[in-house]
């Protein structure tokens, strides 16, 4: 069985694996854990362990059971006082780190519960805040607060060094194709490249890397940025034509919700930009990998997972 190692955060990361999980793919999913916004940044604070909001959507996104289940582990407590709108699911897992003192022993657990094939894999153990450094030599803590501001971002980094978790390494070592998730590009994907460890690896590695590309923009992070941009900033982390391939909608996304989008949350479609891409030697695929829930648009988990398993299988 093939092995993909793919790197994200939340929510973007999350929709990928519904479709990832559905083929014959051996998934490590690497999870960013410098979250510090609602739940998670109580949650941080009170026992001083990494944000376990994003692994704990991954996990539940991973997993093989019931509904009833998932709605259980997605359930807030949003009229008690005392439990302060906290999910289930986040719960549990701080619960698990204090039984079990790390994410490797705590996760095996969580996995056993939710009937997961696969790993979810913290990016670090460490309890680490990110740090943005601005056009104008700003420092701005907290991926929160980074995502609200309006300069413009040079450089991520974390507050302290940070050790790579050991098991994310031997993963990249064993990959058949490594994966930068959609998802926000600033704060839920670059996280897990600014460690020196991680990036050596995947430059060492002979696996094909391939980003999947985010439907629209996102304010603060990636205005008025096109395909080639996404892969820049990536590559400005990783070292010059890192990235080889990427996944990339080609269709319009319906003028109605285009102008919603644009109007309620400043976000606009990321435009292809195909000329540039051939001159950066990447190759693009492309198609309609986006689909409508609920009025918001969102990766096709089949479309995009069946272009990543195509990918896998030419170099059978």
């Amino acid at each position: 069985m093939k092995k993909i190692v793919i790197f994200g955060g939340g929510s973007g990361l999350s929709q990928i694996l519904k479709g990832l999980k559905l083929f014959p793919i051996d998934i490590t999913a690497v999870v960013s854990v410098s979250d510090n916004g609602g739940s998670t940044f109580r949650l941080r604070k009170d026992f001083n362990i990494p944000a376990v909001g994003d692994i704990s959507k991954v996990l539940l996104a991973m997993s093989n059971t019931d509904q009833d289940i998932i709605n259980l582990m997605n359930y807030r407590f949003s009229h008690s006082r005392v439990l302060g709108n906290h999910s289930v699911k986040n719960l549990l897992l701080t619960a698990l780190l204090e039984q079990k003192g790390d994410f490797n022993n705590a996760i095996p657990v969580f996995a056993k519960l939710l009937d997961i094939e696969g790993r979810v894999l913290p990016i670090t153990e460490d309890n680490a805040e990110l740090v943005a450094i601005t056009e104008d030599n700003k420092k701005i803590f907290g991926e929160t607060s980074i995502t609200k501001t309006n300069k413009k971002i040079k450089k991520i980094m974390y507050d302290h060094k940070v050790k790579a978790n050991p098991d994310v390494i031997n993963a990249i070592k064993e990959a058949d194709l490594i994966i930068f998730s959609a998802g926000s590009l600033l704060t839920s994907i670059i996280p897990n490249i600014i460690i020196d460890s991680v990036v050596e690896a995947i430059v060492k590695s002979k696996a094909p890397k391939l980003y999947i590309c985010n439907l629209v923009t996102q304010p603060g992070e990636t205005d008025n940025f096109k395909v080639s941009d996404h892969i820049k900033v990536l590559n400005s982390y990783l070292g010059n034509n890192i990235i080889k391939i990427v996944i990339a909608n080609s269709d319009p996304i319906p003028q109605e919700l285009a102008s919603k989008y644009a109007t309620e949350e400043q976000k606009d479609p990321v435009i292809l930009d195909e000329a540039e891409l051939k001159k950066m030697k990447v190759r693009v695929i492309k198609d309609k990998i986006f689909a409508i829930q609920d009025n918001y648009l969102r990766h096709d988990t089949l479309k995009t997972a069946y272009l990543v398993f195509s990918i896998l299988m030419e170099k059978e």
